[in-house]
């Protein structure tokens, strides 16, 4: 089982069964994340790596299993409580106000109460780690580049000083130079101190940077295992490495 890996869990899902009104989607999801890692979710599109991170996140309810957060069961909580748990989610697509500046869509990251006294010392650290979001703070959102998007999409998340971030297809759309900025930023993150979940397509670069990783298609989990270890199977290799042989 995923969470028998090490005793200090961070997360823990367990069977996790989630869909959409009558179509079920993710069946039987056991994953487990331990503090300081960086974990990869990868898998094809369609395979429920986003189905799974809502349903961690609290945006979709889960129809069977267990969710543990810092030994808190959470699989009944909202979303706005998992992030007073410092859950937080980047979503797919990065979900900006494009009508609002820079700064006010990382100030809505630290919306909750509980973070709203620090709030603008957390932006100066977020400015700290993506100096062009400063260069920028007052410029719409929807101005920005497709990069500087994703880099106000994961700082509004890191504005929840979260202890676990979960990173939903951070590289999807982006030019390749930008493919590398991303996943650098991401290693940079982590060495701070923050664990990772990352759903990614790019398989390539999620075993790369990540310690431990899941690979899930048809809403299953297929295989798991050491990124290193993953990197070497067969099955990897061929479906997302592109290797002939």
């Amino acid at each position: 089982m995923a969470g028998d890996r090490n005793p200090d869990r961070l997360l823990e899902a367990e069977s996790l069964d989630v869909g959409y009104g009558a179509i079920q989607v993710v069946w039987g999801v056991t994953l487990g994340v331990r503090r300081g890692e960086i974990v990869g979710l990868i898998g094809p599109n369609g395979a429920g790596k986003t189905t799974t991170l809502k349903a961690l996140a609290g945006i979709l309810p889960v129809r069977k299993g267990k969710i543990t957060f810092e030994n808190d069961d959470l699989t009944f909580d909202p979303p706005h409580r998992r992030v007073r748990h410092h859950l937080c989610l980047v979503p797919e697509g990065r979900q900006l106000w494009a009508r609002m500046t820079v700064e006010e869509n990382l100030l809505m990251g630290a919306f909750p109460p509980n973070l709203r006294p620090k709030a603008h010392q957390n932006l100066e650290r977020i400015y700290g780690l993506f100096p062009r979001l400063k260069e920028r703070h007052k410029q719409l959102c929807g101005t920005l580049s497709g990069g500087e998007q994703q880099m106000c999409a994961i700082g509004r998340g890191l504005m929840g000083e979260p202890h676990l971030l979960m990173l939903d297809e951070p590289s999807l759309g982006l030019a390749p130079i930008m493919v590398d900025q991303v996943f650098e930023l991401i290693c940079k993150i982590a060495a701070e101190g923050v664990t990772i979940l990352l759903a990614a397509q790019n398989a390539s670069y999620a075993l790369q940077i990540s310690n431990y990783t899941y690979v899930m298609e048809w809403g299953k989990i297929l295989l798991e295992g050491p990124s290193e270890e993953l990197r070497a199977s067969d099955h990897v290799r061929r479906a997302y490495l592109g290797a002939t042989a």
